[in-house]
């Protein structure tokens, strides 16, 4: 984990406030079509949210099936650091069945939900408003006899009425509830929409000492952006998914909210206890697990998130990284790539050629220069380079 207690932090005499991370990969993430990971992989990925430095790894839907309860049993007998989770609706048997699940994890947590929204009241739940607060004061109540950390969840928070939410949030920490999650269920809602919604909970007295979170889907493609004006505006836990994968269009993406804040701390004041270097390869267990692959150029994880090919930007890079990366490679356990390609120039050809122990002359780097400007595959582009200019050194990549 990164060099603090886990708690807010004083830097330079402003205090920086401690985002807590709330991993639902194995849940929310795992509800994907097609996304189906086995035990084997379940345990793994669970054990690799541990290294990467989680707070919290929703693990599962125990009643949804035995096979659900008997990972979410597993991964809780291994893991050491990080709080176990069970997502649980509103009903003494789905407590009863995620209290079974993860009784025996060292740091175990219930998570109980239940649609706030008129639309799902009406038509999914076909209850009033009354009989919504009556379930929610007697399930969290049982929940919390069995388990101390109770979090609570108001599905389809962002499109029920601002009044009744807050009752419901209210009702569910009087019965004993420690986090309090404020989701953006179908990804409805505006940034600044989104912030004065948890500005207007962070802000309410009974919400004190209890975790306000956040937990965004990505439907209309805001969900890091809702999830970040969440902490902006009084949220202290974000939940998120390894790739941004989930239900739909997907979940906010645990790497790009964790490095916004990291490579921005000076602007958000916030940090997690997250591993940075440890992203790149949870990015890659979760998706050779769950066969969903990264986009080349999605931010921080995709393949293309930390290449170069243009000959300006590839000048900049070799004169000072800074000048076209904002954040170092390595942070997140990946390597900046010069690639040479058709758009490449003079100095990253130039730079190519020196690696490669081919002398840099004018006549070698023209000859160089034509091979790049007139290749048809730029996946070869190199072994020209070295063929042309009359070199036997072989190259294994296409990067550099």
């Amino acid at each position: 984990m990164d060099e603090n207690d886990g708690n807010d932090k004083k830097d330079n005499n402003k205090i920086k406030k401690r985002i807590k991370i709330f991993d639902t990969t194995l849940r929310d993430g795992e509800q994907s079509p097609g996304a189906t990971m086995s035990m084997s992989e379940k345990i793994s990925v669970a054990q690799q949210l541990e290294r990467l430095g989680v707070d919290i790894i929703e693990a599962g839907f125990a009643a949804s099936s035995q096979k659900d309860s008997d990972a979410i049993k597993q991964i809780s007998a291994v893991i050491q650091n990080a709080q176990v989770c069970s997502l649980s609706r509103c009903t003494k048997s789905d407590i009863d069945a995620a209290w079974g699940a993860i009784k025996e994890a060292k740091h175990p947590r219930i998570h109980v939900f239940i649609a706030t929204s008129d639309i799902h009241l009406e038509h999914k739940l076909k209850i009033s408003k009354a009989e919504a607060l009556s379930r929610i004061r007697e399930c969290v109540s049982y929940a919390k006899t069995l388990c101390e950390n109770i979090e609570f969840s108001a599905e389809d928070a962002t499109r029920t009425e601002p009044t009744f939410l807050k009752s419901a949030l209210i009702e569910a920490v009087r019965a004993g509830a420690t986090t309090i999650n404020i989701p953006d269920s179908v990804g409805y809602a505006q940034p600044t929409e989104y912030g004065n919604i948890i500005n207007s909970i962070a802000t309410c007295p009974e919400f004190k000492g209890v975790d306000i979170s956040v937990h965004c889907h990505d439907d209309l493609g805001l969900a890091v952006a809702n999830s970040i004006a969440g902490i902006e505006n009084g949220a202290t836990q974000v939940e998120c998914t390894i790739n941004g994968i989930g239900e739909r269009a997907g979940n906010a993406a645990l790497e790009e909210i964790v490095m916004i804040l990291k490579t921005r701390e000076d602007y958000y004041s916030s940090f997690t206890n997250i591993s940075s270097k440890e992203i790149l390869l949870s990015s890659k267990m979760v998706a050779d697990s769950t066969r969903i692959f990264v986009q080349k150029n999605k931010a921080i994880v995709g393949e293309n998130a930390f290449a170069h090919e243009s000959g300006i930007h590839q000048h900049g890079m070799i004169a000072n990284r800074a000048c076209y990366e904002i954040m170092d490679a390595t942070s997140v356990g990946a390597e900046t790539k010069l690639v040479i390609g058709i758009h490449s120039g003079k100095h990253a050809i130039a730079e190519f050629m020196k690696k490669q122990g081919i002398p840099i002359t004018d006549s070698l780097v023209a000859i160089a220069i034509n091979v790049v400007k007139n290749s048809e595959k730029e996946d070869n582009v190199e072994r020209e380079i070295i063929k042309a200019c009359g070199n036997i050194v072989s190259i294994k990549g296409s990067d550099f």
